[in-house]
């Protein structure tokens, strides 16, 4: 078999771990000959970079490793595959992301609202200046991107690079949904073929077939609402993620037609989930006081032990397991089935041409392959129509430098409404994001 180049972008990121460990489990499956970690903060990466010196020691020595914050180091013209996990501005930002939407009575979260908003801004001009880097030098490297907000990002990428065929826009919530359904029927998430369809952080899974093709989706529907629902690895969910979960059960009662994904809460129900926000502790003061700082010390710790054996900084990790997968079927033409962003081109009938859609397809060697959905009832077009103009106009905002288009896109979104209110946001996003946006006018 051959063995594969990779490069991953956002070494420093606490997911790291995990994607180390799933190259570790699958390296029969999807051999590397060389592994190159780069990111902009170099102390953070020290940390994930010794400890994945640990870890390849043990399980996987034959494997050449490094860690750099070189850009010349790391691009090379023999590059395979690029995973990108960056977090412009970092957690710093995230947390203003969040607390100046709340502090002036809107949702504040990571990708949602106007949070995702901000934080698309930055995302769109690092996303760009990576395939810029990436194609100077590997024409026909694959480019898997986790950069959030997935469907900002994969909007500005397919209008800016319209020929590139080889940026996959990929988000592990689905992925973390199926393998949560599959612990409630006691299935794995590949025993399903789901047909799913909506943006990214903003679809429903329409059916869930079995290898049989039994669509398993009317029996977890009343199992959500008798039970309620739950992740697949929820004794490790911080209390935030649970309560997001614990909404899959009010929205399946209200709207019973299809299973949502989870950050349709924020858009369904705005005033009851901003009720149970705390403006003063937001989800990244959570992840900096809880995940972060966990992964950090155990890396940490896993170093100056000099062994990894006992680790338990990985646990039940879709995230590192599922771009590997993805990978593994473009790199061997599997076609294997999976949920992912493409420009919709007529997948979704009534949806518009170039909205980025999230919907199933089989991945193989030349590329997705889409599977047709059709047409998609009235309440589902006009949800997605308006959340996919709130996306549209963000990214032209950016790439026309419109404060109007701005004041539009977060005026059209519908956890803020108010067109005063969403002029009063932005205003105060501007100010904190100077260093990262271009200058509105």
């Amino acid at each position: 078999m051959k063995k594969f180049n990779l490069l991953i972008v956002g070494g420093g990121s606490t997911w790291t771990p995990g994607l180390l460990k799933s190259i570790c489990v699958r390296q029969k499956s999807f051999p590397i000959n060389r592994l190159v970690m780069l990111d902009v903060n170099e102390e953070r990466q020290k940390v994930i970079g010794e400890y994945a010196k640990v870890l390849f020691r043990e399980e996987y020595p034959e494997l050449d490793f490094k860690y750099t914050t070189n850009k010349e180091e790391a691009f090379t013209e023999d590059i395979d595959f690029v995973f990108v996990q960056m977090r412009t501005g970092g957690y710093a930002m995230r947390e203003k992301d969040e607390k100046i939407p709340l502090s002036l009575g809107v949702i504040g979260q990571e990708t949602c609202g106007p949070g995702g908003f901000a934080y698309g801004m930055r995302s769109i001009h690092d996303m760009v200046e990576l395939v810029n880097d990436v194609r100077s030098v590997a024409k026909d490297a694959w480019i898997l991107n986790y950069t959030n907000p997935a469907a900002i990002v994969a909007d500005a990428l397919q209008r800016i690079f319209p020929e590139d065929k080889k940026i996959l826009n990929i988000c592990d919530q689905p992925e973390n949904l199926l393998r949560s359904y599959g612990r409630l029927l006691g299935l794995t998430p590949r025993d399903f073929d789901p047909v799913y369809f909506g943006l990214n952080h903003f679809g429903w899974f329409t059916n869930l077939y079995d290898k049989e093709g039994n669509d398993l989706l009317p029996q977890l529907r009343e199992m959500i609402l008798e039970g309620g629902f739950r992740p697949a690895d929820y004794e490790q969910r911080d209390k935030s993620w649970l309560q997001t979960y614990s909404m899959v059960e009010q929205m399946v009662r209200d709207f019973p037609d299809y299973l949502p994904n989870t950050y349709l809460q924020y858009y369904l129900y705005p005033d009851k989930v901003l009720k149970k926000l705390n403006p003063d502790y937001t989800r990244s003061n959570e992840v900096m006081n809880g995940r972060e700082k966990r992964v950090f010390e155990e890396c940490q710790r896993v170093a100056e032990a000099g062994t990894s054996r006992e680790s338990k900084v990985v646990h039940n990790d879709a995230h590192g397991e599922f771009i590997l997968i993805v990978a593994e079927s473009i790199a061997y033409n599997k076609g294997d089935n999976f949920v992912v962003i493409l420009k919709n081109g007529g997948i979704i009938d009534n949806l518009p041409s170039d909205a980025m859609v999230e919907v199933a397809a089989s991945l193989t060697a030349n590329g997705p392959r889409p599977y047709a959905v059709g047409e998609i009832p009235t309440f589902y077009k006009g949800l997605i129509e308006g959340q996919f103009a709130y996306e549209k106009l963000t990214v032209e905002a950016y790439i026309e430098s419109s404060y109007q288009k701005a004041l539009q896109a977060l005026t059209l979104n519908r956890t803020v409404v108010s067109a005063g209110k969403a002029r009063e946001v932005l205003d105060a996003l501007i100010e904190v994001n100077r260093e990262y946006w271009p200058e509105l006018k």
